[in-house]
């Protein structure tokens, strides 16, 4: 497969469907913060956490489904979609984790363990994606598991932030007001 064509040159790439549009239209700009969102998880593994790998490879997967569910904008019945059970996984993996962790009692600053980091600076571009998702969904159809699943993601993210730092012995900090 050739990796460049040269189509885009003028600033328009295809949607999964072969329809034209330009690179900063809202659909654009919505698969695109996902795949930030997948790059970003790409630069956390491995964690040292076999089970947190296991989850965020699962959540690169999704990820790819998500960018391909809003790649179409009218997609068939075989086509990649995002479904309520993916968002289910989610909330499954963000209750066994938050098992293991203290309540949260206030809120915490970003940070901790390099690989803690990393999934925090994650969560804050999977909210950035889920804007532009509503965005998108505000302008034309998109499916609205899509939309939960970016907005449980940011959770699943922090909550698995917060689960490395633990692990890692580096304890939260609260921010001073």
């Amino acid at each position: 497969m050739k990796i460049y064509t040269g189509r885009g040159d003028e600033g328009m790439t295809d949607l999964r469907d072969m329809t034209r549009v330009s690179k900063t239209s809202h659909r654009i700009e919505a698969y695109g913060t996902v795949d930030e969102v997948n790059a970003l998880i790409g630069t956390v593994r491995p964690t040292g956490h076999d089970d947190v790998d296991d989850v965020l490879e699962a959540v690169q997967n999704h990820l790819h489904i998500v960018q391909a569910d809003l790649a179409n904008p009218d997609p068939d019945e075989g086509d990649p979609q995002i479904a309520a059970d993916h968002v289910d996984e989610l909330e499954a993996w963000i209750d066994e984790a938050d098992e293991e962790l203290d309540p949260l009692t206030s809120f915490i600053l970003p940070g901790g363990s390099e690989t803690g980091a990393k999934l925090h600076h994650a969560r804050a571009v999977s909210r950035r994606a889920e804007r532009r998702a509503v965005s998108l969904a505000a302008e034309e159809p998109v499916n609205e598991e899509v939309v939960a699943y970016l907005n449980r993601l940011s959770d699943a993210l922090f909550v698995f932030a917060r689960l490395v730092n633990t692990r890692d012995g580096v304890p939260e900090e609260s921010p001073t007001y």
